[in-house]
């Protein structure tokens, strides 16, 4: 599939394609796949984790107290997005040229950088005080934080289209 949209790669990308951690992604007969796989479980630990939370946020099984789904939850959310991050850089190595200048790759990056400034957001102004079922600000983030998640999500697997 040819891939030439006519754009120049930035710096970064050429610098992050020729160094070594691009060199060996594309060589090692293991290093990309195991990153595939890895990067696969994080999407399923930080996107099943966040849309069971953002739910909880948004009033869905209530019985389970808020304290109780953030301590669960929100760990195993954590652990998913640094193994996503630490996935998706050797990924980048080894095709940093092409995926620089893909649209996808650019609706991604915007995504996920409003996404995380909806979590910043959500702990710190919109976190319900101890013992209190969240708000109204904190039900907006939520249900902006699924969709926002899952656009990630998808815009990331729409790399490989475009």
């Amino acid at each position: 599939m040819e891939h030439d949209h006519g754009v120049s790669a930035p710096d970064w990308a050429v610098w992050l394609e020729a160094s070594a951690l691009g060199e060996i992604a594309r060589d090692s007969l293991w290093l990309y796949p195991i990153a595939s796989i890895a990067h696969v479980l994080g999407i399923a630990l930080l996107i099943g984790s966040i849309i069971s939370f953002d739910l909880r946020v948004l009033g869905v099984a209530r019985a389970v107290p808020f304290a109780a789904a953030a301590g669960l939850l929100l760990p195993v959310a954590r652990l998913g997005f640094v193994m996503i991050v630490l996935s998706g850089v050797v990924m980048l190595a080894a095709d940093a040229t092409h995926v620089a200048t893909n649209d996808a790759f650019a609706v991604k990056t915007v995504l996920v950088v409003l996404a995380l400034t909806n979590v910043l957001l959500f702990h710190r102004i919109a976190w319900p005080s101890e013992g209190q079922e969240p708000g109204q600000l904190a039900r907006t983030l939520a249900a902006f934080s699924a969709v926002l998640w899952l656009g990630v999500a998808s815009s990331g697997r729409a790399i490989a289209y475009f």
